[in-house]
């Protein structure tokens, strides 16, 4: 596969997504990225948006397996990472896997569960294996998983820990639909049908895909504007928390599967610039602002590597 290729199969899955589900092209776009680079997803927004639908659309579109946790109070962790059952016809135990073995994910309102269950999901985002009984079990590659909330329904619900938010490589802020758009949902019956979504790629491309990443190119220059943008979050004066080195390392990864998923093998400042509200939002804790305000104004503030060039800035080791 080239990078030619796998620009196609991005379209050929946008449009198969597009047949139950509007406005969505740039989120099918971001899942794909995240899905290059072994990442997890958090989508957030409000009931009705079609948050669960995106998810089953886009996992429908893969030839990957696919399994759906709803999350609620009375969720155990070894309802999502299976656990010892014994086999009567056999006389022993045996280990009766969770949905989390899975190629993609769907923990849908994942932070309806006690913070107990959701931690369970914690080595299975960072590890890519889970443990059963003290033994551990790798899970199937790719593992993406795909997590839901809706940000103001706090009634029974709990908080995910920073820990856990950091996992994800990407948080998605769902919007309500354009007015031309949501005319559409009106007029076409069709929408809205997950079953009417079809498989367009071998299972065998998305992991052929993935080995693209590793040889996209990266100056030296665009890894320090990487940094030049993490670090600003640490030290902005709306800023309680900054964004960690992993985010700095997940924003690397995805700039370089957004560049594939453009034809290109080399990144690009615009890469990181497009990617960088979707992977520091969820991980920094601003005081009385909107984190992604306050990002857009670190970007804007940021010189890119051409601009550093021109002026004679070059970006500072400390």
């Amino acid at each position: 596969m080239d990078y030619k290729e796998l620009q196609n199969i991005v379209h050929t899955v946008t449009e198969e997504v597009s047949k139950a589900l509007v406005g969505v092209r740039n989120e099918v776009r971001l899942l794909f990225g995240c899905l290059l680079v072994g990442g997890h997803v958090l989508v957030e927004g409000f009931p009705g948006l079609a948050k669960t639908s995106l998810a089953r659309a886009f996992a429908r579109t893969l030839g990957l397996s696919f399994s759906r946790v709803q999350f609620t109070p009375d969720l155990l962790p070894s309802d999502i990472t299976g656990s010892l059952i014994f086999n009567p016809r056999v006389g022993d135990f045996e280990v009766r896997l969770g949905p989390i073995f899975a190629n993609i994910v769907l923990a849908d309102e994942i932070n309806r569960a006690p913070p107990k269950v959701q931690s369970a999901l914690l080595e299975a985002m960072q590890e890519g294996q889970v443990t059963i009984a003290g033994k551990p079990h790798e899970l199937p590659k790719p593992n993406m998983i795909i997590a839901t909330q809706n940000p103001i329904e706090l009634e029974g619900t709990y908080p995910l820990p920073e820990a856990q938010l950091d996992r994800f490589t990407i948080r998605i802020l769902m919007n309500y639909p354009s007015y031309d758009d949501e005319v559409l949902i009106v007029k076409d019956t069709k929408l809205g049908r997950v079953d009417l979504v079809n498989k367009v790629v071998d299972s065998q491309d998305i992991l052929d895909a993935m080995k693209l990443v590793d040889k996209v190119r990266m100056d030296e220059s665009i890894a320090r504007y990487i940094v030049s943008i993490v670090r600003a979050t640490r030290s902005h004066p709306k800023v309680r928390l900054g964004a960690s080195p992993r985010a700095a390392q997940m924003l690397g990864k995805l700039a370089r599967a957004w560049a594939l998923l453009d034809g290109r093998d080399y990144v690009i400042p615009d890469d990181v610039k497009q990617l960088a509200p979707y992977v520091l939002n969820h991980r920094i804790i601003v005081t009385n602002d909107d984190p992604l305000r306050v990002i857009n104004e670190i970007l804007e503030k940021t010189p890119t590597p051409m601009m550093a060039k021109a002026l004679g800035m070059g970006y500072s080791n400390e």
